[in-house]
Order: C-alpha cells, then structure tokens, then sequence
C-alpha cells in the first residue's frame, strides 16, 4: 500500500476519544463581534447544521497570492487581525479559518472533523475569491495544531497549491499527544492511528517552507527537522527562529516573520491551466 492510499484509509477515532480530546483542543468561546476595516466574516457551512467562522483579509489587487491559514489551538481567527494587515501590506490575501467550537462557530471539535472540514473550508474559500474574480494562486500555511488540516490540504489538494507553509509543526503524533499529558501507552495509541503528517508531506512536491522556535517547549525543532527530511518537495526551506518559543515567534521576529513569508509566497508562480478533459 503506497503512502496516499494509507492516507485515503487513515482512521482518526483513536483520537476522537474524549481522554484525547479534552487535552488537544482548548476551544475558546466569544461572540461576534464586527470585522476590522477592509475585513469579510463568512460562516462556512461544513455539514450537519455546523458552520465555522472564517475571516477574510484581501488586497484590492484580483491577482494577488492568498494565504489559507490554519491556527494553533486556543487561537482565533480574530487574533490574527494585526497579522492580516501585515499581509494586505505585502499584497497577500489571508484567510483564518476556525474550528467546529471555536469563536461563534457551532459544533464541537474533533480530529475527524477537523480534517474532514478543512477539505469543505478550502472548497468555500477557493469558490468565493473565483465568484469575486480572485486570479492569484493559494498557498495552504498551518501553525501548531493547524500543521495537520494544512497537510492534509497539501497531500489531497497538491493541484489546487501553489505551496505550504508550516509553522510550528509536528511531525509525530505520539510525541505531541505525550507532551499535552496523554497516556498514549495505555490508550493504545500507536503512531499509525496518529494525524499522518510525515505521510502527507512526503506526498506534496510544490515548495515547502517550514518556521520552528529554537526553543519550542511544547513541538521541538526535531518535529520541524523531520518535516523537512521527509517533505517530497526539491523546493524546500527550513528556518529556525533563534531565541523564540512556542508561543511568541511572532513577537521575536517581528517584521522579518511577514518579509520571510511574502519572499516565499512571491516566488510561487501561478498554477498550471487545467486542460480541458475529452476526446478530440
């Protein structure tokens, strides 16, 4: 079996279980609130009367690259406010998406469903910005717990990307599942039934960059390293962030965390003309 059919057949309810699921997501709650100048708020249907909240930043530009951003666990899309500007700046759109339970999002949160909405997530995105006449190329970013939908996205939609960019991610279940304080000996949990990743990006050949703290408590640059070895892409680029841990590579990096960002994102070119299907 190659590594995209064990993709196709990967079970995630050994961790659905609630032992699990009470240590790896951390949804936090708010009402809604009005977006900020320039800003669009869609709730995304993803299936059974559930919707997520997404928030759009996007450029004037038609043509301008578009981020499609997966955050970390306790995060909202409205804490990347700041960080949507800094895009809209460069000229990159960028799109937070939430979970199921996160924000005014309804639902609970699950890793089944998580995944499973990222493919609905993208859909939407991907139909909105054409329905506006939006032209530029997609780039799928995730950070954290984020690392998983945005590789899922890389291994099933590599036509639809123009690259991924993987921030503060991991590689291994086991080790992430053990460092949040879950027993995953006594809950059978074997890295097969884990999120997959090393298989996801093994499969994804457009360019990667990949932005790991040096000092990461909770996902160690080991995680990032493995990432990188095990990418299938020529194109690609691992940076370390000296002196930044888990929670504040923003902060240390300051400006050059969007300069790194948008020098990758303007080097992806446009993706390919489909050709029409049919016999001649």
């Amino acid at each position: 079996m190659d590594a995209k059919e064990r993709i196709l057949r990967q079970d995630y309810s050994a961790l659905d279980r609630p032992e699990v699921l009470e240590l790896l997501f951390h949804p936090v709650r708010m009402n809604r609130t009005p977006p900020p100048v320039n800003c669009v708020d869609h709730d995304i249907p993803v299936g059974d009367g559930v919707t997520v909240a997404s928030r759009f930043h996007l450029p004037a530009e038609k043509n301008a690259p578009n981020i499609i951003f997966f955050h970390g666990n306790g995060e909202l899309a409205g804490d990347y406010d700041e960080a949507g500007a800094r895009f809209v700046e460069r000229g990159i759109g960028f799109i937070v998406a939430d979970y199921r339970g996160y924000g005014w999002s309804s639902g609970a949160p699950s890793v089944t469903a998580m995944i499973r909405d990222s493919h609905v997530v993208f859909d939407y995105i991907r139909e909105r910005l054409a329905a506006e006449g939006r032209t530029g190329h997609l780039v799928v970013m995730g950070r954290s717990l984020g690392s998983a939908p945005a590789l899922e996205l890389a291994a099933f939609r590599h036509n639809d990307l123009a690259g991924a960019i993987i921030e503060s991610g991991f590689a291994n279940t086991r080790p992430v599942l053990s460092a949040l304080g879950i027993d995953v000996d006594s809950l059978g949990i074997t890295e097969e039934a884990g999120f997959g990743n090393l298989l996801k990006i093994g499969t994804f050949t457009k360019p990667v960059l990949i932005l790991h703290a040096q000092n990461d408590q909770i996902i160690p640059i080991s995680e990032a390293a493995d990432l990188h070895a095990e990418s299938g892409s020529a194109s690609k680029e691992l940076q370390m962030i000296p002196g930044a841990d888990h929670n504040n590579i923003l902060q240390v990096t300051g400006p050059m965390y969007y300069e790194v960002i948008g020098r990758f994102v303007g080097r992806l070119g446009r993706p390919a003309r489909r050709k029409k299907s049919g016999v001649r």
